[in-house]
């Protein structure tokens, strides 16, 4: 028998849902209100705020506040960098921010002593380099922070010792301290996860942790008190002692020794043979240099646990920026737009998309990017859209998705250095001359440089640096793109596909380790590739390392003759080279030694850089326009987005 139910069931129950909605409408409210006067209260700390003129009460933080990161409607991160800030960080009022994770004030002009961030104890993120704070740091100042992951304060005023609460924090990744007044000891980390100390230019002094030895030289540098790996051997005192006992000691003991040799040789004749060929066989145990095995799981991230959109909405169709530079739009906006398909390259399909407003925008999708999780994507892609170069294409904003990703940057309509190097051009459109290919060097060489000074806990910061991800503007200065995306990329997907691993020492062994001198070889061939006008076809192959059936163009080019190179090397079409064959000719040798098999031969990135900067520009009088239609560059096909995304 059916049990009959209330007429007032279904009432009541929409009753109450509605009840629970509104309930949960005015504790958001509220704590957007709270959040809100929390700020403001912070705001008045801090002096110079026309940067933060969009703070007010009339709107909500989440909203339009410049520098306030959200998800679900709670301020989680507090991005203020470049803004010519002073006076006080008020601590005590950001205490009221209950679910802030992350807080940066990089390059800003704080006058004043470190504020007391170890009382917002709930922080994964610290950026606060680049000022001028003050002062010394309680050694007890971060027992509470067991959530901080990384910790930047380098290029400040601080003074004192290191705080050994540093050495305790069982998440810690990276610690910038580089350029302050720290003295003492380096206290003695034991972290197993930390890929990144930096306490260069102090006055510390002592021997380096043992744990801190596989850093990168330079982290220490700067301190002439500090000792041991990855720095000198630490000087070992001689003790004197005018004790005669001892004296007396050693001189028995080296009698000793001298009469036991003597009966030994006397004693051994016979086996004396047999003793010689075993010492002249090779030691079991090797001397050879340790090798650090290369890191799988490396994460190259500043912890920026803070997004313009709701993290639980991010697989819904919402785009996170990175930039507070660019114009706001949505995915769905895109989705809309009809876009042309600029290609499909080894990540994945490009496609250029006009907004309503007119701005073009390019959208790359990626399917191989599940190597980490969403919290760690979103980290990176926030270190990557601080980035800022002139010759880097900036990351504007992703969309996250556990299947696909998708990376949105602006849209530079003269096409790619490979483009112009290798397609076919009718008669009106001109090859690029020596003084614009010296310039897409050096320019490329610039970026370059900062990714390895901005990235230095990557294993190899752009990984990926070859022609067609050179973006040429009007003026043909370069842009780099697909940069970063090493510790985010699968890593069988990376090895089949980034031109790092194309490289001699991956090659060697069926296989070896990309380091920061895969870059320098990235580089050197994209050098190579400047000057001969050939494809490296030893790259263009899929597959791990470098193809055996095809040479690579450093051996092309030495197995040519010195003295044809000027006419068998160079390329035809590099017109403006009157008088200009000396410069070409040392650019050409230092492509040759950024691409040497041996990596203890080949140059660091900061000696290409140097030697680059002294080849000389010449013949660049002729006005050269390096524009000409976007639509020889690419072969464009007008296609709807949201389907082309859906077939995919």
């Amino acid at each position: 028998m059916a049990r009959s139910h209330s007429p007032w069931a279904l009432p009541i129950i929409f009753f109450v849902v509605v009840f629970i909605i509104d309930i949960h409408v005015v504790v958001m409210a509220a704590s957007a209100s709270s959040e809100s006067n929390t700020l403001l209260k912070f705001k008045a700390s801090i002096a110079k705020t026309t940067a933060l003129d969009s703070w007010n009460a009339s709107t909500s933080p989440c909203t339009s506040w410049v520098g306030v990161r959200c998800i679900e409607g709670t301020v989680r991160g507090l991005q203020l960098e470049n803004m010519g800030l002073s006076g006080t960080i008020d601590v005590e009022s950001l205490m009221g921010l209950q679910f802030l994770r992350s807080i940066s004030f990089l390059n800003n002009s704080f006058n004043c002593p470190i504020p007391s961030i170890w009382k917002l104890g709930a922080l994964k993120s610290v950026y606060l380099s680049e000022n001028q704070f003050s002062g010394e740091i309680p050694d007890d100042a971060f027992e509470e922070m067991g959530s901080l992951k990384f910790l930047y304060l380098a290029d400040n005023k601080l003074t004192g010792k290191i705080p050994s609460s540093l050495a305790k924090l069982p998440k810690l990744l990276e610690l910038e301290l580089d350029g302050n007044k720290f003295e003492g000891n380096i206290p003695d980390f034991q972290q197993k996860n930390l890929r990144l100390v930096r306490v260069a230019n102090n006055q510390l002094e002592g021997p380096i942790p043992a744990t801190l030895s596989n850093m990168d030289s330079s982290s220490f540098a700067g301190n002439k008190g500090l000792c041991g790996a990855p720095l000198g051997a630490c000087e070992t005192p001689s003790k004197k002692s005018s004790s005669l006992p001892i004296i007396i000691a050693g001189f028995v003991a080296v009698v000793v020794v001298a009469v036991l040799v003597v009966a030994v040789v006397a004693v051994s004749t016979r086996r004396r043979s047999r003793q010689t060929e075993q010492l002249g066989r090779p030691s079991s145990i090797s001397s050879r240099k340790k090798v650090v095995a290369f890191q799988d799981d490396q994460m190259e991230t500043r912890s920026q646990d803070h997004s313009t959109t709701s993290s639980s909405k991010g697989e819904n169709g919402r785009l996170t920026f990175v930039r507070d530079d660019r114009e706001r739009f949505e995915l769905q906006d895109l989705l809309r737009a009809s876009a042309e398909v600029l290609g499909s390259g080894s990540f994945g399909s490009s496609y250029k998309a006009v907004l309503t407003s007119g701005k073009a925008m390019v959208v790359k999708r990626f399917r191989h990017m599940n190597k980490v999780g969403r919290e760690d994507f979103q980290e990176h892609m926030r270190r990557l859209g601080r980035l800022r170069h002139p010759n880097l294409l900036p990351l504007v904003a992703y969309y996250y998705r556990k299947e696909e990703k998708l990376l949105v940057s602006d849209f530079i309509g003269n096409g790619s250095l490979a483009s112009r190097l290798h397609s076919n051009r009718t008669e009106d459109q001109q090859g690029l001359d020596w003084p614009i290919r010296l310039k897409i060097i050096k320019g490329a060489t610039s970026a370059m440089a900062y990714l390895h000074k901005e990235l230095p806990s990557l294993s190899v910061p752009h990984a990926h640096l070859k022609s067609s991800n050179v973006i040429l503007n009007e003026s043909c200065e370069p842009l780099l793109t697909d940069y970063g995306l090493l510790p985010v990329v699968n890593n069988e997907h990376a090895a089949q596909i980034m031109v790092a691993y194309k490289s001699p020492e991956y090659a060697e062994h069926g296989g070896g380790r990309v380091t920061k001198k895969s870059d320098v070889w990235c580089l050197g061939t994209l050098i190579l590739e400047l000057l001969t006008g050939k494809l490296p076809m030893n790259y263009l192959k899929q597959g791990k390392g470098n193809s055996h059936q095809e040479p690579d163009l450093a051996s092309w080019v030495n197995s040519v003759p010195r003295e044809e190179w000027t006419g068998e090397v160079f390329d035809t079409e590099m017109a403006g080279t009157r008088n200009g064959e000396g410069e070409m000719m040392k650019l050409l040798k230092i492509g040759l030694s950024c691409c040497e098999v041996d990596v203890e031969k080949r140059l660091d990135l900061d000696e290409a850089v140097e030697k680059i900067g002294e080849v000389r520009e010449r013949d660049n009088d002729d006005g050269f326009s390096c524009s000409y239609a976007s639509e020889d560059m690419y072969s464009a096909r007008e296609e709807d987005f949201s389907h082309s995304m859906n077939r995919e």
